[in-house]
């Protein structure tokens, strides 16, 4: 296995915990804090229901070029208005492991997102990384950032 690296991002949102769990638990939602050049499309069935564990998500992406990537995520852990946390089966990284972390804070809810992944191919993922991957995901969450601040309101 390449290298793993690790991304961690806080903010704190002016909301309550039922409603940051009841926005986040639900998978149509990451459309509306996902860039839209990358033409998030949920391909699984729709579900009434919060991430559950054993829950498996499949979407297409377009991240570089518009070319589409299938990927497909399971919900490995959910502790309802604590965590949940979603890993890779199928895409683009080697290893995409994802924990989403939510607080009662006394501004609101904190949310913390630690992301560990690594490149497949080698040699050429380390370099697609360097050249484009890691300022790519950087955005995203910079974008993700913004659209959830304009969502619960600025703190």
């Amino acid at each position: 296995m390449g290298k793993i690296y690790r991304l961690q991002y806080e903010q704190v949102l002016n909301t309550s915990m039922d409603n940051a769990w009841a926005f986040f638990s639900r998978a149509e939602n990451l459309e509306k804090i996902t860039p839209a050049y990358m033409r998030y499309a949920i391909t699984s069935p729709p579900t009434d229901k919060p991430v559950y564990a054993g829950q498996i998500i499949t979407y297409i992406i377009r991240p570089v070029l518009g070319i589409p990537l299938k990927w497909m995520t399971e919900i490995t852990h959910v502790v309802e208005g604590r965590y949940f946390i979603d890993e890779q089966r199928q895409g683009p990284y080697g290893l995409w492991h994802h924990q989403h972390h939510f607080e009662v804070v006394p501004e609101g809810v904190r949310m913390t997102d630690i992301v560990h992944y690594s490149m497949p191919l080698g040699v050429l993922g380390n370099i697609a990384h360097a050249l484009f991957v890691q300022r790519q995901l950087r955005d995203i969450f910079a974008f993700r950032k913004e659209a959830i601040e304009r969502l619960f309101g600025r703190r």
